[in-house]
């Protein structure tokens, strides 16, 4: 795949798997922008913007901000560019904080989903006491 082919937001959106009309609330919300226009006006994606949809897609369950997923976009893009001179220990410092913060929520949410199955589990019990079996 090349960094240099430019799609449409209906082929970025099913790419991604998120809808046009998300896409373009991320754009409005300063996440992503299109690396390009059409002559029609059109938003034109990239590899690259694909991949920053992407994280924002996988920090959205998580319970993440808009300000957040915008800082994390942002560090991202700094340590890409960053000179290994310049202050990569404090952006290497940032970007350990949101792995944690990431790796808390994935256990809340799994406490949560056990708690759930077990929940389900309930309900499946009674419902397993009160059927009457065929005659």
């Amino acid at each position: 795949m090349t960094t240099g082919r430019h799609m449409q937001i209906g082929e970025a959106a099913e790419r991604v798997g998120l809808s046009i009309r998300t896409i373009r609330h991320y754009e409005e919300a300063g996440l992503i922008m299109p690396s390009a226009r059409s002559e029609g006006g059109f938003r034109l994606y990239t590899e690259p913007d694909l991949a920053r949809l992407a994280v924002v897609k996988r920090m959205k369950p998580l319970g993440f901000t808009l300000d957040e997923m915008r800082d994390l976009l942002a560090l991202l893009d700094s340590l890409t560019e960053a000179d290994p001179a310049d202050n990569r220990a404090a952006l290497l410092d940032r970007l350990t904080m949101f792995h944690e913060a990431a790796q808390a929520r994935v256990t809340a949410l799994r406490d949560q989903l056990t708690m759930a199955e077990g929940f389900a589990g309930q309900i499946q019990d009674h419902i397993d006491i009160h059927v009457v079996p065929p005659a």
